[in-house]
């Protein structure tokens, strides 16, 4: 699809409209997130060099003309670790797969390992599925490309085939008109102008996990997690001003070792993490943002189904 889409939006009828659910999928760290967040057209899921960033089924919706996109963006697949918030991530994966009427299979374009084999593995042949063949700002040699794609037809019956980056504007553009004409004729399920059906209070636990990771490098383990102890909010004072967020979160390590290097050193680790969360926020959600961080160490917490469950995964 060669035209640019606009994306001024006008009200249509149910009849002309199409609406339909679109999975992202592939192993952890192929650029899922990024890529939910440019189909979007706003940041509502984390991305991070350290992989398994995403933990949760995210749904962001776009309504371009009379369709309305709805995608599922999903944890990576894990085999690494059999605990319980892997068994959780998973069952999270396989559960998003299983009734949307397209997937979008995530590779990094040249590449194919044996963690994208088991995802693979995953998907049936009854939902057309199609290839993102993902950062190819990265492919050197263009030309190696056109083998890769011969070999990976032979792996799977994919609807369609899609070199492209997901930082590339135009190749967001380009998926656009590639997805649409999979979902179904039938009324949007959303308003025209919704973007997530996430919770502020959620948006902004995967923030603060977001700038842990980033800032801890790989030092972290990824079982670290945040916990919301209180989100409150305040109308305006006077006409003019933006509404005040309070927000009370716990940032949860496994040992006293992580703490300490969560805190840093008098602390300045832990404030830039707040600083560059209340930043973030205040675009986000259009808001004045008060945040306060505390760090706790529980043990084990990964392993333990009723914790899992208590920190909010499935």
């Amino acid at each position: 699809m060669n035209e640019p889409i606009d994306s001024a939006t006008t009200t249509t009828s149910p009849e002309s409209q199409r609406c339909g659910l679109v999975a992202i999928v592939g192993k952890p760290n192929v650029g899922k997130s990024t890529l939910l967040n440019a189909l979007v057209g706003q940041k509502i899921s984390i991305t991070s060099r350290k992989a398994q960033t995403t933990r949760h089924r995210i749904t962001g919706m776009r309504t371009l003309g009379a369709t309305q996109f709805v995608f599922v963006d999903t944890p990576g697949f894990q085999t690494l670790h059999a605990n319980a918030l892997n068994r959780s991530l998973n069952k999270t994966v396989v559960g998003a797969v299983s009734d949307v009427d397209l997937i979008l299979f995530v590779v990094e374009a040249g590449s194919f390992t044996a963690a994208d084999e088991r995802v693979l593995r995953l998907l049936g042949t009854g939902i057309p599925t199609v290839l993102i063949a993902n950062k190819l700002d990265h492919v050197h040699r263009r030309a190696d490309i056109a083998p890769w794609l011969q070999d990976m037809q032979k792996k799977h019956a994919f609807a369609e085939f899609v070199p492209m980056s997901a930082k590339n504007p135009k190749d967001v553009e380009r998926l656009f008109g590639i997805c649409e004409k999979y979902l179904p004729e039938q009324a949007w399920w959303y308003d025209e102008d919704e973007l997530t059906d996430r919770s502020e209070q959620f948006l902004a636990s995967e923030m603060v996990r977001e700038k842990l990771f980033r800032l801890t490098g790989d030092e972290l383990p990824y079982t670290s997690t945040v916990v919301i102890d209180k989100f409150t909010e305040e109308p305006p004072a006077r006409k003019g001003q933006k509404r005040l967020v309070k927000i009370a979160a716990t940032i949860v390590v496994e040992r006293e070792g992580h703490k300490a290097m969560v805190i840093g050193d008098k602390g300045e680790r832990i404030k830039r993490i707040g600083t560059e969360t209340r930043q973030e926020l205040e675009k986000l959600m259009d808001a004045k943002v008060f945040i306060e961080l505390w760090v706790k160490v529980r043990s084990g917490w990964a392993d333990d189904e009723a914790r899992v469950r208590s920190f909010g995964y499935e």
